[in-house]
Formats: C-alpha cells, sequence, structure tokens
C-alpha cells in the first residue's frame, strides 16, 4: 500500500474506534511510537515494537472510564509521511472528563507504519 492508501485507511479505522485493528493491518512489527516530553510520572510514554505498541493502546483504553465523542481528521500527506488532527471527549478514571486533543504524525515505509509520534500540551 502507499502513503495516501494507508492513511484513509488509518483514518477509518480510527472513526470506527478500531485501533488496535488499525495497528496490527498497518503497523510494522518494529514500529515505534513516541509521545511528548515532560510528561509526569505515571503517564504512557514511548513504545518500541508492535507489542509494545499494543500494550500501550490497552494500558490507556484501561484508563478509560467512558467516550462521549471524539473526531478524526482527513489525513495531510507528503511524500512518506503524513498527519491527522484527533480529538477525543473522554471520562478518565479517578480524573473525570476532559477533551484530549493531538496532532498525530506517522512515517510509512515499505507499506506500513514505522513511526507514529503524537504532539498535545503536557500538563
Amino acid at each position: 500500500m502507499n502513503t495516501e492508501t494507508i492513511a484513509k485507511r488509518l483514518v477509518e479505522l480510527c472513526r470506527e474506534g478500531k485501533y488496535e485493528d488499525a495497528q496490527r493491518e498497518l503497523y510494522a512489527d518494529d514500529a515505534v511510537s513516541i509521545e511528548p516530553d515532560g510528561l509526569p510520572p505515571g503517564a504512557l510514554g514511548n513504545a518500541q515494537g508492535l507489542a509494545a505498541i499494543y500494550e500501550k493502546g490497552r494500558q490507556f483504553s484501561a484508563m478509560v472510564e467512558a467516550v462521549h465523542g471524539g473526531s478524526v481528521s482527513e489525513p495531510v500527506i507528503a511524500d512518506n509521511w503524513f498527519s491527522i488532527a484527533l480529538a477525543m471527549d473522554v471520562t478518565m478514571k479517578g480524573r473525570g472528563r476532559m477533551n484530549m486533543s493531538e496532532i498525530c504524525v506517522y512515517r510509512v515505509r515499505d507499506g506500513k507504519i514505522v513511526h507514529e509520534q503524537f504532539f498535545y500540551d503536557v500538563g
């Protein structure tokens, strides 16, 4: 698959809430997931390898009490890179309801996502 096809498929699966399905289908085994610097202690950090990315996603899901809504933008594509804006309205266990918003940037190599990096305000 080319970058545009992968980007559109990722958006489709994310809009359906099928994040792990997206990872299983679209990510390389050696993919990396990068969070912003300055995260508080106990926050989910970086992950290397698909198994670690799955686990990171499961840990995030376990922290969510309820999902009230969200959105995923259309992708912006540049050669082997693409980005999307992701927003979620969630209630986090022990932390209450919050709106989360981030820019997600992805790199594609050999028909698979090999790098994801998230940009959002910490704190």
